[in-house]
């Protein structure tokens, strides 16, 4: 069951944050770009899982209609816009996924990359019905945890700078014209992506007092830049604890998920 509810999440993650381009999601209103998501939702499912069962057909249609949904409610109510919206969304297919699971718990085990599940007798008889045998070379028995560690990631950095994004969005409107004007084009993304990769990796190399240095550092860099405008300082404040806090929840749910799971074999850092 867990190695099947991680492959549904890897799917998501890949189909919502990586492979949804801006262009698909600012033209979602077009039933053909919608479509393609949905297509896109199921292709990744069904490499994930090793499965082409009808139920994840199932899990791309209720995927497009919670999108659906989420578009009917964002032209009808005005102030449905913001981090809100981005959580119930995100907590609505969360929820599909877990539904999924429980009614199809071996979806994975059954699949092609479980380790074992395709064994041929001494007579040369299929044993089995997946792709490896128990003694293959190839490490399958790694993937849920390899899956979980790319979802954890992508979660981190691409997922979090959606978050963060709406989190301030009704910020922005209260800060003056020339403070956007000073920053490079898109750098704010960029800084927000390797910081909350940077706190991913320190927290799974058991190193999370690092987390601290990249908060002093910050700040030191920061300080000159907002010291004389309060508003700009409170803006950055709130973005920086936020872009921190969502990765250290991320990377702690890692943490928890590959306990779940064999280990990967890679040794502990060493301070």
């Amino acid at each position: 069951m867990t190695e099947t509810f991680i492959a549904l999440l890897f799917a998501h993650t890949l189909a919502d944050f990586l492979f949804q381009t801006n262009w698909m999601a600012q033209n979602k209103r077009n039933p053909l770009v919608l479509g393609l998501h949905g297509l896109v939702v199921y292709a990744t499912a069904v490499v994930a899982t090793g499965s082409a069962h009808p139920a994840l057909l199932v899990l791309a249609l209720v995927h497009v209609a919670i999108d659906v949904g989420k578009l009917i409610l964002s032209s009808v109510w005005t102030s449905s816009k913001g981090l809100a919206p981005f959580l119930i969304d995100q907590a609505l297919h969360l929820a599909t996924l877990i539904v999924l699971t429980l009614y199809l718990p071996v979806l994975y085990p059954l699949g092609l990359w479980a380790p074992g599940a395709f064994v041929t007798g001494q007579d040369g008889g299929i044993l089995g019905t997946g792709l490896w045998s128990s003694d293959t070379a190839l490490p399958v028995h790694h993937l849920p945890a390899l899956m979980v560690l790319l979802t954890g990631l992508i979660l981190s950095t691409r997922a979090g700078g959606f978050a963060v994004g709406l989190l301030m969005e009704p910020f922005a409107p209260h800060l003056g014209r020339g403070d956007a004007g000073k920053s490079l084009p898109g750098a704010g993304r960029v800084i927000g992506h390797l910081e909350r990769g940077l706190i991913f990796a320190l927290v799974l190399f058991g190193q999370p007092q690092g987390v601290g240095l990249l908060i002093a550092a910050k700040s030191i860099l920061r300080f000159g830049a907002v010291k004389d405008d309060r508003r700009l300082s409170e803006y950055v404040i709130i973005g920086t604890l936020a872009s921190f806090g969502w990765a250290l929840i991320v990377a702690f749910a890692t943490l928890y998920g590959l306990s779940l799971l064999p280990p990967l074999g890679i040794p502990p850092a060493t301070p």
